[in-house]
């Protein structure tokens, strides 16, 4: 497979954009003490596949995955019950970047740390987002910067089921 001539600059040029061109900025949050029921419900509504979980500060405290989430949701209904979102989380600090820094800089951080996903935070450190391997690989194949208003970010800590569409697939009424 021959590379284009302009391919190389092309792709140091994506490494050298800022995070926050990249990222998904409007995600679905939830709080640190919320059910891991709810948690499988946002995943499910939203059809993400990363779930950015704060504090009641408005702090990342990390990042659930689908399949951690739905692990968890396999307990039986007597443990389910109990179980809060907060003791899905490693015990660890997890990876985080800043908007300001660049692709090729958590492209690093995601390799190191082999995380397919990096929660974002602005610089007074709350969550602005959360970046994708899938986004980076979107932005390699030249796909047009995210040009999402400041406004759509999540006032975290917040977990609002009414605003998000129903499930997929699902053929009743939905939550008003």
């Amino acid at each position: 497979m021959e590379q284009q001539p302009g391919a190389v600059h092309d792709e140091q040029a994506v490494l050298a954009r800022t995070v926050a061109a990249v990222m998904h900025a409007a995600v679905v949050t939830i709080a640190v003490d919320e059910s891991v029921l709810v948690a499988w419900e946002l995943l499910e509504r939203s059809g993400s596949r990363h779930l950015p979980v704060v504090c009641p500060d408005g702090r990342c405290a990390g990042l659930l995955d689908r399949a951690d989430v739905a692990v968890a949701c396999a307990a039986p209904a007597a443990t389910l019950s109990g179980l809060r979102v907060g003791d899905l989380l490693p015990g660890h600090r997890p990876a985080l970047i800043h908007r300001e820094q660049t692709v090729r800089h958590a492209a690093d951080l995601m390799s190191y740390t082999e995380a397919d996903a990096l929660p974002v935070l602005e610089e007074d450190g709350s969550l602005a987002g959360v970046l994708t391997a899938a986004d980076i690989v979107a932005a390699l194949v030249g796909r047009p910067e995210q040009r999402e208003p400041v406004d759509t970010r999540p006032q975290a800590p917040s977990t609002v089921l009414p605003g998000l569409p129903p499930r997929r697939g699902y053929r009743g009424t939905a939550v008003p």
